[in-house]
C-alpha cells in the first residue's frame, strides 16, 4: 500500500511530442499556466504557515502561554520546516509537483483546522511542529517546476516575479488573520486560513503540470534555445541534461559536495534571521513598545511584506543582466536594513508610523536577496536537483530562523528588546561580510 501511495507521486512520463506548430501555441500558454499555478499555491502555503505569529499574543493570553513558550512554537516550527524543506526537496526532484504540492497544501490545512480546535500547549507544540514539516512540500515543487519552463537566462526576472508570492500570502496572512481573530476570536486566525488552503489543494491538482515533456513539449534549453555551457559543443544530445537522478545523485554530488551551495545556505541562515525576526516578533514588539493595537500589529506584517515586491523585480532583472551576479545585487540590498533596524532601535514611542516606514524599508530590500540565494542556489547546481539544493539552503534559513526564534524570545526577556534587536544588526553585519565573497559568482551556465 506504501509503495503504491509512493509510486503514484512519481515524476510523470514523457509523451510523444507534439508537432511544431502545437509547440508554438502550447508552450507559451503551459509556461503562463506554471507560473500562475506556483505562485498562487504558494501565496496559499503562506496563509497556513505564518498565521500564528499575528495572534501569538492574544494565544498567550487566552491560553497562559508565556513568551517562551510563544518562542518555542516558532523554534520548533522552524526546525521542522528546515528538516521538512530538505526532505521533501529531495523526494520533490523526483516527484510530480502536480501531485505533490497539493498534497502538502491539504495536509497543512487539516494541521490548521486542528491547531485551531486544540487547546493545550503540547497539542499544539507538536500540530505547529508537523506544519513545519509538511511546509517544506511547498518551495521545492515550485523550484522544480520553474528550473524545467524558464530557461537560465531569464530565471532571475521569473523566480522575482515569482517570489512576489512571498510578499502578498506573508502580507494577507497578517490582515486575514488578525481580522479572524479580532472578530471571532483565535481559533478563527486557523479556520479561515485553513479552508483557503483546501480549495487551494484543489486547484493546484488540476492546474500545476510537470516537466514539458510530459505533456509533449521539448525540453525548455531547446525550446529557447538556452543551453547549459556543458551543452554547447553537441547541442543536439540534452538527454543526460533531462535525466533524472538518483537519491545520491541529487544530495552528494549536487549538494554536500558542492562549495557553492554551502556558502548559499550559510549566508541564508543570517538573512532569515533578519527576516524572520520582525515577520515573527514585529507585531508584538509594536504593541509593547509603541502602542501598536491587535488590528495595526497585524498590518505592520503587510508593509513588510508588500514593501518587497517592487525592489525583488528590480533587482531580479539587475540579476540577470550584470550575468547573473545574484550576490553583489544581494549585498547592496542588505546594506540598508542594517541602518533601518538602528533607526527602529532609536525612534522613541508615539511615532509608529516612522517605525512603518522602516518596516518598508526593510521589506523594500530583505526579499531580493531572499528571492536571489534560491536562483543561485539553481545556478549552481542541476536542474533535476532544484528541490534539493533549494531544501539544503532552506534548512539552513530555518535554523536562521530558529536561533531569531529563541535568541529573541531569550533576550527580550532577560534582558531587553532593544538588545534583542541590536543582535539582529549584528546579524546583518555578518550577512554583509560573507556576501562580499560572492561579489563576482556568476551561474554556471
Amino acid at each position: 500500500m506504501l509503495q503504491k501511495f509512493l509510486n503514484w507521486f512519481q515524476p510523470a512520463k514523457p509523451i510523444p511530442r507534439k508537432s511544431p506548430e502545437a509547440i508554438e501555441t502550447d508552450y507559451p500558454k503551459y509556461r503562463f499556466r506554471i507560473l500562475e499555478s506556483t505562485f498562487l499555491g504558494y501565496t496559499t502555503f503562506y496563509l497556513v504557515r505564518n498565521n500564528f505569529s499575528p495572534v501569538s499574543k492574544e494565544i498567550g493570553e487566552a491560553l497562559q502561554y508565556t513568551r517562551q513558550d510563544l518562542g518555542d512554537m516558532l523554534a520548533v516550527t522552524a526546525i521542522t520546516y528546515g528538516i521538512g524543506k530538505f526532505l521533501m526537496g529531495a523526494l520533490s526532484d523526483r516527484s510530480d509537483p502536480r501531485k505533490f504540492m497539493a498534497v502538502g497544501l491539504l495536509l497543512t490545512a487539516i494541521l490548521n483546522f486542528a491547531f485551531g480546535f486544540a487547546n493545550t500547549y503540547w497539542v499544539h507544540l507538536t500540530l505547529w511542529g508537523l506544519n513545519g514539516l509538511v511546509q517544506g512540500m511547498g518551495w521545492p515543487p515550485c523550484g522544480r517546476s520553474l528550473g524545467h519552463w524558464y530557461s537560465v537566462s531569464e530565471r532571475g526576472r521569473t523566480f522575482a516575479f515569482w517570489n512576489i508570492a512571498h510578499n502578498i500570502g506573508g502580507g494577507l496572512v497578517g490582515v486575514i488573520a488578525s481580522q479572524s481573530a479580532a472578530n471571532l476570536g483565535w481559533e478563527y486566525a486557523f479556520f479561515v486560513p485553513g479552508a483557503i488552503a483546501l480549495i487551494g489543494s484543489v486547484y493546484l491538482y488540476f492546474r500545476l503540470a510537470d516537466t514539458p515533456q510530459s505533456v509533449g513539449l521539448p525540453p525548455i534549453e531547446e525550446y529557447k534555445k538556452d543551453y547549459p555551457k556543458e551543452d554547447s559543443v553537441d547541442r543536439q544530445h540534452t538527454a543526460h541534461h533531462e535525466t533524472e537522478l538518483s537519491m545520491r545523485q541529487l544530495i552528494v554530488a549536487n549538494v554536500l559536495l558542492n562549495k557553492y551551495i554551502w556558502l548559499f545556505a550559510i549566508i541564508n541562515f543570517f538573512v532569515y534571521i533578519i527576516r524572520y525576526s520582525l515577520i515573527d516578533w514585529g507585531p508584538t514588539y509594536l504593541k509593547e513598545m509603541k502602542g501598536a493595537n491587535l488590528t495595526s500589529g497585524g498590518y505592520s506584517t503587510l508593509v513588510l511584506e508588500f514593501g518587497g515586491i517592487g525592489s525583488t523585480l528590480l533587482m531580479g532583472w539587475i540579476s540577470d543582466k550584470s550575468g547573473g551576479r545574484r550576490g553583489m545585487v544581494s549585498l547592496l540590498c542588505i546594506i540598508p536594513i542594517f541602518f533601518a533596524f538602528l533607526g527602529i532601535i532609536f525612534n522613541p514611542p508615539g511615532q509608529i508610523w516612522i517605525d512603518f516606514v522602516l518596516f518598508g524599508v526593510i521589506g523594500l530590500f530583505i526579499y531580493p536577496p531572499v528571492m536571489l540565494l534560491g536562483v543561485a542556489g539553481l545556478d549552481f547546481t542541476s536542474k533535476k536537483a532544484v528541490g534539493t539544493a533549494a531544501g539544503f539552503i532552506g534548512l539552513f534559513g530555518s535554523l536562521g530562523r530558529t536561533a531569531q526564534g529563541k535568541g529573541m524570545g531569550y533576550l527580550v526577556d532577560h534582558y531587553s528588546w532593544d538588545v534583542a534587536l541590536m543582535a539582529i544588526v549584528v546579524s546583518t553585519l555578518i550577512a554583509i561580510i560573507l556576501l562580499a565573497f560572492t561579489w563576482n559568482l556568476r551561474p554556471r551556465g
